[in-house]
């Protein structure tokens, strides 16, 4: 099982800063730490709880939270009122991957954390990864359609490499490449039709069998 991805939300506004760590908190694969209320607290925080998402305030008490995430070297999302161009300009040219204008629906918080943990899944190997990998993440991210440059043959050319040596349910492998389950399942069985997965059946206690794919061996 892979770790939650820890969120640490760094805002000033402490009926706020609760409200986006409850977002955090709700979403699956998600976990929210105490939130802190100053860069100050936020670098001490860093240190000691090694976040993987930093969602955070633009006019902090003690400094410029944009500044800040241009050089924490921790994912981030910017969320501010500020909504003039050259402060969203210099939030992306700091790095961050999202930046959400207050106040702003939950769901609209969540549906960021959740493209996150795809962008996430796509980008979690230790393989060199593909143009089309790098296409895919970013568009996870950026809410686009999926890129013109992933095929057919392309996207199941990412599901043989998220495969890899393991057996996997189309579940897993959906939640390793970043797709739909049903895409996932849609694409193993064209592969497993052309014989080039395995498919073996895992039965339980009661219900269904689970169908386990496995990389046919050449």
């Amino acid at each position: 099982m892979t770790d939650p991805i820890r969120v640490l939300v760094i805002d000033d506004d402490f009926r706020v800063a609760g409200l986006h760590r409850d977002i955090a908190a709700a979403r699956p694969g998600f976990t929210a730490l105490d939130p802190v209320h100053s860069l100050g607290a936020a670098r001490q925080a860093i240190r000691s709880h090694a976040p993987d998402l930093l969602l955070v305030d633009v006019f902090l008490p003690d400094g410029d939270g944009v500044d800040f995430v241009a050089g924490a070297a921790v994912d981030a999302f910017l969320l501010s009122a500020a909504t003039d161009a050259a402060t969203v300009h210099r939030a992306l040219r700091a790095g961050a991957l999202a930046y959400l204008t207050k106040p702003f629906e939950p769901r609209l918080l969540a549906d960021r954390l959740d493209r996150y943990a795809r962008m996430r899944n796509v980008l979690s190997t230790d393989r060199a990864l593909g143009q089309e990998q790098i296409d895919r993440a970013l568009s996870i991210m950026h809410g686009g359609a999926e890129p013109a440059s992933v095929s057919r043959s392309a996207t199941e050319q990412l599901i043989l490499d998220g495969l890899g040596d393991d057996e996997a349910s189309a579940a897993e492998i959906a939640d390793r490449v970043g797709i739909s389950r049903a895409t996932a399942q849609r694409h193993l069985s064209a592969l497993a039709t052309r014989g080039q997965v395995e498919v073996r059946l895992r039965y339980g206690t009661t219900g269904r069998p689970e169908h386990r794919y496995l990389a046919a061996r050449r």
